[in-house]
């Protein structure tokens, strides 16, 4: 892997995490999800249109089509994420939809796009999802826990992040099937598809229109933040697919955990800062096997 697409997967993770923190203290439903992709279509509106004039016309049928399907899967995967958040801890949720995606979308780069991966790249991802895996909980993340309650939070932060990060996979391969062999801007991909979010999650603001009116009062800071920062985040990580494989990069993005596992432990007091800290490293010793494989 270059060194420049280390640096957009460094500086990727860092945004990455930051807006995470924030839709978790959010609370959101698909109403912020819906909230974030108005702000997002907003705030981004110059560059889309500036990137979009002279290129957009031009596009085909498979154009569109990556673009819905790329489109549909992002509201999933967001959606089904903000869920977990409201139902379980973000240093559970987080981590195993961080952990598990890239594992998948490294085995898919693999099986589907013809990539080829050396026993340092290997070691590499197996470091990076054993790291993922401590700063979930590690063992105990199976243990029955003492409190009954708090039992049932672990299991379901467990199901929602292995459910997003299974569609974190899924978009992953699509858009970098995108980037790498169609060619596409990463910008407009993001940026185009996010229309197709805004469709798809417009029902849920109109179903209850007073809730959804309370909430935006609620929420409408939070959802500006992560509409302008989260963007950027996964741009950088599909013009560091255009540098490097995708196998590579899939887990090597999970750098955002050393950030996650400091920032969202301290600022949330979800605890075991030790053991998230020793997966910290270990997910930071993975990355630097994918950077050198």
């Amino acid at each position: 892997m270059s060194f420049s697409a280390l640096a957009l997967l460094i500086t990727a993770g860092f945004i990455h995490a930051g807006w995470n923190i924030v839709a978790k203290r959010a609370g959101g439903d698909a109403r912020f999800a819906l909230f974030t992709s108005l702000f997002l279509a907003l705030v981004w509106t110059p560059l889309g249109l500036w990137l979009a004039w002279d290129v957009v016309p031009g596009w085909a049928w498979k154009e569109w089509a990556i673009i819905l399907v790329s489109g549909i899967l992002h509201v999933i995967y967001y959606v089904v994420l903000l869920r977990g958040y409201r139902k379980a801890d973000l240093t559970v949720v987080y981590p195993l939809a961080r952990g598990s995606g890239p594992l998948l979308s490294s085995m898919a780069a693999l099986l589907f796009l013809g990539e080829q991966i050396s026993a340092l790249g290997v070691g590499g991802i197996a470091g990076v999802v054993l790291g993922v895996f401590l700063i979930a909980g590690g063992p105990k993340l199976f243990l029955a826990a003492k409190d009954a309650e708090q039992r049932r939070r672990v299991h379901i932060g467990i199901f929602y992040g292995l459910l997003t990060g299974a569609f974190i996979a899924c978009y992953t391969v699509v858009d970098g099937y995108a980037v790498k062999f169609m060619l596409m801007s990463p910008i407009l991909i993001d940026y185009i598809g996010n229309f197709i979010r805004i469709a798809v999650l417009a029902p849920t603001y109109f179903h209850d229109r007073a809730t959804a009116a309370q909430l935006w009062q609620k929420q409408w800071k939070y959802a500006l933040i992560v509409g302008t920062i989260s963007p950027i985040s996964y741009v950088l990580v599909l013009y560091a697919v255009k540098l490097a494989p995708l196998s590579h990069v899939a887990p090597a993005r999970e750098v955002s955990m050393l950030f996650a596992a400091i920032i969202g432990g301290h600022l949330l007091k979800e605890g075991d800062r030790t053991e998230r800290l020793i997966g910290a490293l270990f997910i930071a010793l993975g990355v630097i096997a994918l950077a050198v494989a």
